[in-house]
Order: structure tokens, then sequence, then C-alpha cells
């Protein structure tokens, strides 16, 4: 009852805590003269006393946090539980939270830390992050414009934070503006350089990119980020032995010779790329390893088969039959829904049909999501998704699935990907496939892309990288595998029980990538003018071979290539 079930109902208001006051102080000098054994001895003596005292728990919450980072996690956890307005304290649980990819926490704290301090800086400085790392860097962009707005001067960080958000929009020339701005203030400012390099590696500068590195390694010779930077960056150059070379280097300058999580994946694609597959398949196991060790998140295997559960159990034919359909909104563009687990080729099919003038790309936006959660709401339901849909068999709520449907053309078009001038855009948010049930009441007349890649592709492809769709699933092989076979049988479920616009594609397959730009995709053989382009683009071999050469190289596999199925 003293940790982790502490009821925080029963304890004694602070004002009891007083007469401990005297062993707090005496315990926070010794740890200003570093007498940590003195100062942890006197503050554990305190909390068994008072186990809410917010002094004591800051102290050891200090003491925890460089040592002992999932103790200091909980300690920050129950000092902002007993006291949620205090900005320092969210602040710093935010970015912890961030620092170990709990995105969906993290904003929840983000969030708290605007309505507690609206016109701070710092306070949209982190929602500005948080937005940016989970993917709505456009909402992230307002936030930091704001943060500048209020802070007293141009930061270096939150220059540096926002020319990343920049980039990740696709903003190369206004990233490096900021960029160059942050170097101006502090030309030593190791971030700064290291963002502007990482920058211009995305967007092939690859010398800028190694000159940017070069300053950085005289500022700092033989820092493992800088050193990490450089191997990243001989990879993309296919100097695949120079790079391993670098992550050696990394290795010997450790007291332990240990990589890190991630520079573990990196080496494993390396070396995959070079065809030693048993050591790239042991880097990625030991970089997985240590990533769930290191963050503590491991596959939410309950969370997602009781959802799975729930949504084979709710979307039939006979609920379907007696449920009402969203129309088409006119007056907005609408959705091409590319689904595919992650790593199965979604972006070389979202680029393939984005070469089509009507189609603008949306890439990976989290408006089915962002529904799922809001539907209660919306919905007045007092259940939760998908059985809040049972109140569209009310009356009041005939309408319910049009309001759905006009939020997600809504955030579209404040997201900017909604185009007035195109009838079409995109959406590849992994694993939507998840929601096909939902989003077929709320968009029916959407074409649905599936992606279908080899199996043992997507999971070597997921197992090198990480990732948090999809419950964590990517923190080991085992649980990618076991998500993926859960969510095909979904599919497969859908399929069967409800009329869709479905249409797999195989990503290696160009005859069929073509073949959904012109007319496979049911939506455009309804659309003349979608039709009639249709036979432009199968003639205009030149601009189909200019977007095929600036695709991306896919990642390669461990072993053979598979066929796929």
């Amino acid at each position: 009852m003293r940790c982790c079930k502490l009821d925080f109902s029963v304890l004694p208001p602070l004002s009891a805590t007083q007469p401990l006051a005297e062993l707090i102080e005496k315990a926070r000098a010794a740890y200003q003269q570093q007498d940590t054994t003195t100062a942890e001895f006197i503050t554990l003596q305190v909390l068994e006393l008072t186990p809410a005292s917010p002094p004591a728990l800051r102290l050891l919450y200090e003491l925890r946090k460089q040592t002992q980072p999932r103790a200091a996690e909980a300690l920050l956890r129950r000092l902002v539980t007993i006291d949620p307005n205090d900005f320092g304290l969210t602040n710093e649980l935010t970015l912890l939270l961030l620092n170990l990819g709990k995105l969906a926490e993290a904003e929840i704290h983000a969030r708290n830390a605007v309505r507690i301090a609206p016109e701070h800086a710092q306070a949209h400085h982190l929602m500005g992050m948080v937005m940016t790392s989970s993917n709505r860097p456009q909402f992230g962009e307002y936030h930091y414009r704001r943060a500048l707005e209020l802070a007293a001067g141009r930061e270096t960080i939150l220059l540096d934070n926002f020319a990343w958000n920049q980039k990740n929009q696709g903003k190369m020339e206004a990233g490096r503006a900021l960029y160059q701005e942050a170097l101006a203030l502090d030309p030593r400012n190791l971030q700064t350089l290291l963002g502007w390099a990482q920058l211009e590696e995305a967007d092939r500068h690859f010398d800028k990119a190694s000159d940017l590195l070069t300053q950085a390694e005289e500022i700092v010779p033989g820092q493992p980020s800088v050193l990490l930077s450089r191997a990243v960056l001989h990879g993309r150059t296919r100097a695949y032995d120079q790079a391993l070379a670098v992550l050696d280097e990394i290795a010997r300058s450790r007291k332990d010779g240990a990589l890190t999580p991630g520079e573990l994946l990196e080496k494993g694609r390396l070396l995959d790329r070079l065809g030693h597959y048993d050591e790239a398949f042991a880097a990625f196991t030991e970089g997985k390893r240590l990533l769930r060790q290191y963050s503590g998140q491991e596959y939410l295997a309950n969370h997602a088969q009781r959802l799975v559960d729930r949504l084979t159990g709710f979307f039939t034919k006979g609920r379907i039959n007696i449920t009402p359909r969203a129309g088409r909104n006119a007056s907005s563009p609408q959705p091409i829904f590319i689904l595919g687990f992650p790593r199965s080729g979604t972006t070389l099919i979202e680029q393939t049909l984005t070469a089509h003038p009507l189609i603008s790309a949306g890439d990976e936006l989290p408006f089915v999501n962002e529904i799922v959660g809001i539907m209660p709401r919306m919905l007045a339901s007092p259940f939760s998704y998908p059985e809040a849909l049972t109140e569209l068999w009310m009356a009041d709520q005939r309408n319910g699935l049009e309001n759905l449907r006009d939020y997600y053309l809504q955030r579209a078009a404040q997201f900017g990907v909604a185009d007035p001038a195109k009838p079409w855009f995109t959406d590849k948010m992994p694993l939507n496939e998840t929601h096909l049930g939902l989003i077929s009441l709320m968009l029916p007349e959407s074409p649905l892309v599936h992606v279908v890649r080899h199996p043992l592709d997507v999971m070597v492809s997921v197992f090198s990288n990480v990732l948090t769709h999809g419950f964590y699933c990517a923190y080991s092989l085992e649980s990618a595998a076991r998500h993926f076979v859960l969510i095909s049988e979904l599919i497969d479920h859908y399929r069967a029980e409800l009329a869709l616009k479905y249409l797999p594609v195989r990503p290696r397959d160009s005859r069929l990538r073509r073949r959904a730009v012109r007319s496979a995709l049911p939506a455009f053989r309804e659309e003349p003018t979608l039709r009639a382009h249709g036979k432009l683009c199968a003639g205009d071999r030149e601009a189909l071979r200019s977007v095929t050469l600036s695709l991306p190289t896919l990642p390669a596999t461990v072993g053979a290539n598979h066929s796929d199925p």
C-alpha cells in the first residue's frame, strides 16, 4: 500500500507532514553535499511516515532519475497525481514520457500543461513536440509558432525543434532557415548541427550533411550521437563497411562495449544489406530486448485481443443491415484509404497514386483513431467504441455517422491535405484496417487499397525498426507476428460480413500499381475525369518513370526475397 497501490483518497492533509520538514531539509543538505547515501536513508524514513510528502518525493526523484529511470518515472507520476497543477512537474513528466515513446500519455500531460499555463512558451513548446512526434506536425507547427510569440527571445532549442517539425512536413527550406538562425545564435550547438545534418541527409544533400557532421565532430570528438549520424549517412550512400566501422568505434569507446537499441538496429540493417543475415538478426534481437528493458514497454496483447473480439462481435451482417450509412459530402474532397501493416509498402503505393494530378498526398492521418476516441461524446453514448454505434439506431442519432464523417473531412481540411482543386486525397495511417467496419459506414464511397506484402518481409522490416503502431507489437518479433495474424483474421471477418470497396495490391507488382492509378479503384470508374485521365497516365511513360526513380529503396530483408502469396 506504500507504493504502487497507494490510495490517495485516504492520505492525511499535507499540513500534517510539517513536523517532518526538518528531516527533509537535513536530507536535502546531504544531497547538496553529494552524500547521496545519507540523503536517501533520511528521505525513505520520511516517506515511510508520509508516503505522499511532495518535498520527500521530489528529493527521492532527484536521487533516482540518474540511476533508476523506471523508479524515477513512478515517483514523477505520483507527484503529478498529488499536484496536477504543478507546471514544472507536468513539464518534466511529459518530457520523460516523450523520451520513452509513450506518446498517448505524454499528450495527456502536454495538454494539461497548456491548460495550466496557456501563455507560457514552454507549454506550447511541449505541445509542439508531442504533436510532431505523434505525426501531427501541422498542429505542432501552430504550437511552435505560439511558443515563439510568447518566448522572451529566440531560443536555440525551440528553433531546433521547430526546424525538425518543418522537416517532417517536407518543408525543407523553412527547416534550413530555422537551423541557420539557431546556429547563428550558438555556432557550437551540437543538437543544431545534428538536426540540420539529418535534414540534409533526408533531402539527399549528402555532402552538406557530411560537412555539418564534420563540424559537430570538431566540437565533440567521438560523441556517440554524432558517430551514429555518420554511420547512418554512410549507410545512405551505401558505404556499408564504413558505417559498420563507425558503430564499432562507438562500442569501443564504452567501458561495457555495448551499443544502444537504436545503434543495434542500425547495425542490423547495415548487416542485412551486406547479406550477413544471422548477424543482422542477432543485432535486431538484442536491440529490441534492450528497448523493452529501457522503456518498460511491451506488446499490449490483452488490449489488442479484447478490441478485436469486440469488433468481430459487433460488425456482423445482421447489425450492419440495420445501421444507417453516411452519404457522401459532395462539398469536400474524399479520402482513399491505403491500408496495410507497418512496413508493408504503403508509402510506395501512396507515391504511385499521388502521381495522379487529381489525388493529393495525406500521409498518415490520425483522424480515424481520433473518432474512435471521441465517438461516445459525439453520439452521446454511455458506451465506448464500437458499442457506441448502437446509438445510430435511435431517432436522435440517425445522422450520427454524418457528424463523424464531417469531423474526419474537417480535420483533413485543417491539416491542409484536402485540396479543393483535387477530388481525392490519401490516408495511409498504418493499421487503419483495424477499423474497416467504421470506415465503411462513415465513408462508404472511399476506396480501400490494401497493400499486401509477404508476411516474412513485413516481419523482418518491422523487427528492424522502432514502431509504436499496433499496441507496441513491434517490440518483439513474436508479438509482431501475433498482431499480424490477429489483424489478418479481423480483415477476413470484415470482408465476409461487409460490402467493401476493397482492392488488394502487392507493392512489387508494378503492373498492379499502374492499374491502381488508372482504373482499378472502384471510385475511378465512377469519376469521368479520373477515368479519362487514366489513359493519359498509361501513355505518359516518362512521368511514371520519374515517379519510380524518386521512390526510396525498400529495406532489404533477411534471407532470400520471398514471393508474394
